[in-house]
């Protein structure tokens, strides 16, 4: 006897596509439904930042799947369509393109969508923001030998923007309110390395500055005024100050809401046949005992297949260590890192090195950095070294999130296996 009950997901995202795959791959024999606004089919974001937007893939690359897998898979792929109502009662669906689609249990991955900022010029042609495949391509044929690219805001996107835009020839500036690049993620010590990594390839940087108005002519950007008065030359302006989960269809539906879709550690929202995942879901971490909101591509990968599990009722806690990746540059000096954990900006006491962070123009820093409270690992980060993330730091991370310690000389000491740290085994 088939299975007569319909899933749909709404949001074509990362999360979404890989929350069907496993629907599919754990044996759901009903329907499958998964919108998505973008006309493109579902993509990872990543590469719109990096491998893309450098001119070394191509679009198809970035697609989490052939074209032809959700006919293959029997997912029904409705792109160009954006869910406008969820009706709880009725456990319906509307869409802006018209009709309705009746679900047995929804996913909400819907994400989030770039922060703009309100500045007079920002009609202008040449102002820009990196969040869809579009915008990346729009980027790529902007970024030339000689352009001159402002950047605002220095967090990932804009300091992966910034090494993609020098990789092109292009002259770049970054103007961030903070005192360092990526302050509030990393904290002063490791902030301070990005800032001598983009300035050794030649990104002048305008800290604790904003941008007061952006001036054009012929509707095309030419110049900024930054807060202080000074101005700079513009041909491209690229604003990254950051995103915003795209929570309104959630609210109007009556779900809890906050900084995020509120879910529980099966990722289900206040109503049990809603599910939420990926950057819109702000999910309590049974690892870190408190909610969370993740905004990278490992939290959508890893929360689509948690959420479908629970959507076909196996009840697994989405138990997860929170990861992300960036990589900067393609020669030297250039970083590649993984980081694993959470820590809260001010949240550790000390910060650990194990290796060399030095910048230098002839060889890449190789180091593991370890931020740490009262001796507990709360967040590790390996740059240009590989394959320790999952085999050695993260264990390291749980272990201290549960309350294990570590002799902290020994943890700076490259000598010493990583995983002899720890004393209590079955944190590992």
């Amino acid at each position: 006897m088939g299975d007569d009950r319909t899933f749909v997901i709404v949001g074509a995202s990362l999360a979404g596509a890989k929350a069907a795959e496993a629907l599919r791959n754990e044996g759901f024999g009903g329907r499958v439904v998964l919108v998505g606004a973008e006309t493109h089919p579902p993509y990872e974001r990543p590469p719109l930042s990096k491998g893309y937007l450098l001119g070394n893939e191509e679009v198809a690359n970035a697609y989490v799947h052939e074209i032809g897998w959700y006919a293959d898979h029997d997912v029904e792929l409705i792109l160009g369509a954006t869910a406008t109502e969820v009706n709880r009662a009725d456990r319906m669906v509307s869409l802006d393109i018209g009709g309705t689609l009746h679900y047995d249990k929804l996913l909400l991955t819907t994400g989030s969508r770039v922060r703009e900022l309100d500045l007079p010029g920002r009609e202008l042609d040449g102002v820009a923001y990196l969040r869809t495949m579009g915008e990346s391509t729009h980027l790529r044929e902007r970024l030339r030998e000689g352009t001159q690219v402002l950047i605002v805001g220095a967090g990932w996107i804009g300091l992966e923007v910034a090494a993609a835009a020098r990789q092109h020839g292009a002259s770049v500036r970054v103007v961030e309110v903070d005192s360092l690049p990526l302050r509030r993620v990393l904290g002063d010590e490791v902030a301070a390395i990005y800032r001598d990594l983009h300035q050794a390839h030649g990104v002048t940087f305008h800290f604790e500055a904003g941008v007061r108005e952006l001036g054009g002519s012929a509707g095309k950007v030419t110049d900024a005024v930054l807060s202080d008065g000074t101005e700079v030359p513009a041909d491209l302006v690229l604003i990254g100050v950051g995103v915003a989960p795209n929570v309104e269809l959630a609210k109007a539906a009556g779900l809890e809401v906050e900084r995020g879709i509120i879910v529980d550690e099966y990722l289900r929202t206040s109503d049990p046949d809603i599910y939420a995942a990926g950057d819109v879901a702000e999910f309590w971490s049974p690892l870190l005992r408190q909610r969370i909101r993740v905004e990278h591509w490992a939290n959508a990968l890893n929360g689509g297949p948690a959420a479908a599990a629970s959507m076909l009722g196996q009840n697994k806690p989405y138990d997860w260590v929170p990861y992300f990746y960036s990589d900067q540059y393609t020669s030297s000096p250039l970083i590649g890192m993984e980081y694993g954990g959470f820590v809260a900006p001010g949240g550790y006491d000390r910060v650990v090195f194990r290796g060399s962070p030095a910048i230098s123009a002839d060889a890449d820093p190789e180091f593991i950095v370890f931020w740490t409270q009262q001796g507990r690992v709360l967040a590790g980060m390996n740059a240009n070294i590989w394959d320790v993330q999952d085999d050695q730091i993260q264990p390291l991370v749980r272990a201290g999130h549960a309350g294990a310690t570590v002799d902290l000389a020994r943890l700076a000491d490259p000598s010493v296996p990583l995983t002899d740290l720890l004393e209590h085994r079955e944190y590992a």
